[in-house]
């Protein structure tokens, strides 16, 4: 009926009539919610040119913001009253911003807009009944700025984003071979040299095309605090990805001591330029634990801990070739009693995973720091299938799934010539609406573990803002709707009533300004003709 995504667990109305918004429109706001407020404000008061003036008490021609606390903490009801006007209850602070965003949809395309596009037109919320909350408490996206940096105003605006599909967390990817994306002070050579590459390989590893453009960016720690707070306001949480042992050449190539150089000559590498899995990784030292150690004890002021208390550590893809020719680690291995190269891996996460318990927080990592046994308290982030996250929650460990072939949004969305630089699996928009998070088969305790699911983007394929959008959305609807909504089995969803509601979404995406994939296919201008990609045929498995 209003065409809302994620769509509402409960509705009741028809649509007709509906609450006239004009210039006299009251914003009341209880206790507790005046960062919807202020939002609400900002938003529709300049989509539609309204004062929304303050009201101190209830009254008629109002939108009126409240928490009930016998709600779930990120549930709403939404009331639209022909002359009372719109209430929003919410749990928690949470659901009402949630709520909000709901009330914008109901508004229209023009509600996305910055500025009226009809001044003086009528602004009419339909009459209607709504009652809402998520299925997960973990509904996120992980984009990777390490391989293409991404300002900070498109952080700020793909924060906007995620909010406006009621997604809560934002995965931070910020280190890699390719690139250190925030300031260390205590260690200025991180940014100074770690930032930034020479070149870049143009489409995928294979391809004889570079990008002779030298390529980097940083943000500064005030750049970063400036983030969590815009995404608190919009209660997102950001868990930020400082990448070890493995995906760490940015680290090494500016302080070489870190790496294995027993090894090789680590002072020759240089900031990576290329994609893959790389040889060169940490070396299992006291000077490695103690340097990382004052990596995150800068970061854990960057990212509160009552907005951010997971930390994320990577753990993944990391080649054990050098320990195995390393005196040093050999020796570090006979020292701490470990049977083999694993469970060296795992002894570097042990380490952080105390470190960080010990403050307050709490590790999350990509499914490999599963091998050689995981820490306690350790989360897992389920990448490469399901079967990391099956075996995570059946131990008793926190999972979010994120399987690779299922929703990596950097893979390609249709088999046409005409996607550009092609990678991977196809995955439409109609595989990201049939996902499921939870495997079936799972116990119910173990199902209980599995916090959420989210999608990830990683952009070694995407060197600007534009191509993000393109392959993000309209895909990170369709997930959106799959981490919050009660749907049915995978098999059972009305994908061809999601398709409808998205042609209503399409128009206030267009006046976001987010240049998304048409369903018609790559506009002149988002095609990459001639630039090697990867594509695998077929259906992806399900491991």
């Amino acid at each position: 009926m209003h065409h809302l995504i994620p769509a509402p667990v409960r509705t009741n109305g028809d649509g007709s009539g509906g609450f006239l918004l004009d210039g006299a429109t009251t914003l009341r706001a209880a206790p507790g919610t005046e960062g919807t407020e202020r939002w609400l404000r900002t938003t529709l008061g300049a989509s539609f040119g309204l004062p929304l003036a303050p009201a101190p008490v209830s009254s008629a021609n109002s939108i009126e913001l409240s928490v009930d606390p016998a709600l779930e903490p990120e549930a709403y009801r939404l009331d639209v009253e022909p002359v009372r006007g719109v209430r929003i209850v919410g749990g928690s602070a949470a659901g009402v911003f949630w709520g909000a965003q709901t009330l914008r949809q109901l508004l229209g395309p023009e509600a996305f807009r910055r500025a009226p596009v009809n001044p003086g037109a009528e602004r009419r919320v339909p009459l209607t009944e709504i009652e809402d909350g998520p299925r997960f408490g973990w509904r996120g996206l992980m984009l990777d700025v390490a391989r293409h940096f991404m300002p900070k105003d498109g952080v700020l605006r793909m924060l906007d984003l995620l909010a406006a599909h009621k997604l809560n967390v934002f995965h931070f990817h910020l280190t890699d071979d390719q690139g250190w994306r925030v300031e260390i002070k205590r260690y200025p050579r991180l940014t100074e040299s770690g930032a930034w590459r020479a070149r870049t390989k143009y489409g995928h590893r294979a391809s004889e095309l570079w990008d002779e453009t030298p390529h980097g960016g940083y943000y500064t720690q005030d750049d970063i605090r400036e983030i969590v707070a815009y995404a608190a306001e919009r209660h997102i949480r950001v868990v930020p990805e400082i990448d070890i042992p493995g995906h760490s050449q940015a680290a090494i190539s500016a302080y070489p001591e870190l790496g294995n150089t027993d090894v090789i000559d680590t002072s020759a590498l240089s900031v990576w330029d290329t994609w893959g899995v790389n040889p060169n990784v940490l070396a299992p030292t006291d000077n490695t634990l103690r340097f990382f150690e004052g990596v995150l004890e800068e970061l854990l002021d960057l990212f509160p801990a009552d907005t951010s208390p997971f930390v994320h550590i990577g753990g993944d893809e990391c080649p054990k070739d050098q320990w195995k020719a390393s005196p040093t680690a050999q020796a570090r291995m006979a020292e701490a009693g470990l049977a083999d190269e694993d469970e060296l891996q795992s002894w570097f996460i042990r380490h952080f995973d105390r470190w960080l318990t010990a403050r307050g927080r709490r590790l999350i990592g990509w499914d490999e720091i599963l091998e050689g046994g995981l820490a306690e308290g350790a989360a897992v982030t389920s990448w490469q299938g399901y079967a990391g996250g099956i075996a995570a929650a059946e131990a008793g460990h926190d999972v979010v799934m994120c399987p690779v072939q299922q929703v990596y949004l950097d893979y390609r969305q249709d088999g046409g010539p005409d996607e550009p630089m092609p990678i991977g699996y196809i995955r439409t928009l109609e595989d990201v609406y049939r996902f499921e998070p939870v495997p079936t088969g799972l116990s119910e305790e173990a199902a209980g573990h599995i916090m959420g699911t989210q999608a990830n983007v990683w952009t070694e394929v995407m060197q600007n803002r534009d191509r993000v959008d393109y392959q993000v959305f309209p895909r990170l609807a369709a997930f959106a709707e799959v981490a919050w909504s009660p749907l049915p089995a995978s098999a059972e969803r009305d994908f061809a009533g999601f398709e409808r509601r998205m042609d209503t979404h399409y128009a206030r995406l267009d006046a976001l300004g987010v240049a998304y994939r048409p369903p018609t296919g790559p506009l002149p201008w988002q095609r990459r003709p001639g630039v090697l990609g990867r594509p695998i045929e077929g259906p992806p498995p399900t491991v």
